[in-house]
């Protein structure tokens, strides 16, 4: 009950932040600007067939998911520093522990408002940006479901990694270093996939660290797959190894698996350090 109950207040805070104005005018941005962009596809190259036509609206709808994903990393990022660090720092922190009042409980009860948050974005916008690209393109993808799990799993781990940041250096800096991980990762990403594509196994291997390390990157490849029209691995060939909007298979039931156990491995750290974090 204690948990439901924070969660409930971290959605509400989250509700009167800035960053969540500033979250849903980049969605409204990228979201109208991508219709027009659909719009403007369908009407420049309306000659194409049926499946050239499906290969460049997964193609471009990839593009567009990447950057819902970012958006959605930035604000939950964001969101998940001043909810640890910044009540800590203010004192608010102390006066709600004062009670008896496990810190465990607070922590989690403020991930599950945050996780709900991300994955309601996700949800939302995803599903908007699908309808936006059947209504101009008449394309859907595949696997909808699950690629925005993939998505609403990859926001998951980045304010998992948030909050763990949170409960030891201040809100700025904890948004900031988890955003330059999420980067950092996705271009160590794109690295292994050209090492891939060239036959070098030691550049690629870094993109196969970099995603065991944070598992955010291999997420997005995972839902990447499920979003694009299955045509395009056939279309495109060996090439498309190296392609930074394009996922080369479905995850692994083990790559999963230490996804779930990463995030749970995250938690467990950031519930240690603010159980030990001196109010």
């Amino acid at each position: 009950m204690i948990v439901l109950t924070f969660a409930a207040l971290t959605l509400r805070e989250a509700a009167r932040r800035r960053v969540l104005r500033a979250l849903a005018v980049m969605t409204f941005l990228l979201l109208g600007l991508s219709a027009w962009g659909f719009y403007r596809l369908d009407a420049e190259f309306g000659g194409l067939t049926s499946g050239e036509a499906s290969i460049a609206a997964s193609t471009v709808l990839n593009l567009v998911m990447f950057g819902l994903s970012l958006i959605a990393a930035l604000g939950t990022a964001f969101l998940a520093g001043p909810t640890m660090a910044g009540e800590m720092e203010s004192g608010a922190a102390l006066a709600m522990l004062a009670r008896p009042i496990r810190r465990a409980s607070v922590l989690a009860g403020k991930w599950l408002g945050l996780v709900i948050f991300g994955s309601g974005f996700v949800a939302v916008a995803g599903f908007a940006q699908f309808l936006i690209v059947w209504f101009t393109m008449g394309y859907w993808p595949p696997g909808p479901v699950t690629g925005l799990a993939l998505l609403a799993a990859q926001t998951t781990a980045l304010l998992t990694l948030g909050l763990l940041l949170s409960t030891v250096i201040s809100p700025m800096a904890s948004g900031i270093v988890a955003v330059g991980l999420f980067g950092a990762t996705w271009i160590a990403g794109v690295v292994g996939g050209i090492g891939r594509a060239l036959g070098n196994d030691s550049v690629a291997r870094i993109g196969e660290v970099s995603r065991m390390l944070l598992p955010t990157d291999g997420l997005w490849r995972g839902a990447m797959n499920a979003f694009q029209d299955p045509s395009v691995l056939l279309a495109l060939g060996p090439g498309m190894q190296g392609h930074p909007f394009m996922g080369e298979a479905p995850l692994t039931a083990a790559y999963l698996t230490w996804a779930a156990v990463w995030i749970a491995l995250a938690l467990t750290l950031a519930a240690l350090s603010f159980r030990r974090r001196d109010l």
